[in-house]
């Protein structure tokens, strides 16, 4: 019965209903402590299916880690790149996309920034991930054009909104942003700070 199930996909949709299957799990149990057996059982495929597209579990990781970073990426893109908005307008927006992003996605956002998606093993999420960063920068460096920030080297100003805006969205999603301790919006609040450091007119 399994034999037929694994022949009923056809060339690369075993692979996707692989992904789809860890996604859904990711999602559902908020980790990945899962096992390739395992994937492949709610898959409803033989154990031995998945090595048919990943060496071992540690590379489905690495895949799903990249999906989540490209898919952030086209996130903060949207957000930060709208008509209509001023650079301030578009780094809170894009900083909160990012945010909001973690907060649906806890299980693969916690994933993208683990030592379990290792980006030294594998060049493609490395890319993705740059990419992602990338997007940041973009608006950095156009902001310093039109002299809206601060004149300053562009990668101290990226680390700072980067280590800002990815621990916001590690304490949201851990639920430690409390009123009593932050105040009823936190985020935004921690955002005005940051912008005020980047504007040259705050």
């Amino acid at each position: 019965m399994r034999e037929t199930k694994d022949r009923s996909y056809h060339h690369g949709d075993l692979r996707h209903a692989l992904i789809d299957t860890a996604l859904n799990m990711l999602a559902t149990d908020q980790n990945w402590t899962f096992t390739l057996r395992e994937v492949a059982r709610r898959t409803g495929v033989s154990h031995a299916a998945p090595y048919k597209h990943f060496r071992d579990r540690e590379e489905l990781l690495r895949e799903l880690a990249r999906i989540g970073f490209d898919q952030l990426a086209e996130t903060m893109t949207r957000a930060m790149f709208s008509n209509g908005l001023t650079i301030r307008e578009r780094f809170t927006t894009g900083a909160q996309a990012c945010i909001d992003f973690a907060f649906r996605n806890p299980g693969l956002y916690r994933l993208m920034f683990s030592a379990d998606a290792d980006k030294t093993a594998d060049p493609h999420l490395h890319d993705t991930a740059m990419r992602t960063f990338h997007v940041l920068l973009q608006l950095l460096e156009e902001g310093q054009r039109d002299g809206s920030f601060r004149p300053v080297p562009i990668s101290g100003q990226a680390g700072a909104c980067w280590a800002q805006v990815h621990g916001l969205a590690m304490l949201a999603i851990s639920g430690q942003l409390l009123e009593e301790k932050v105040g009823k919006e936190p985020v935004s609040a921690a955002l005005d700070v940051l912008l005020n450091g980047l504007c040259c007119n705050t």
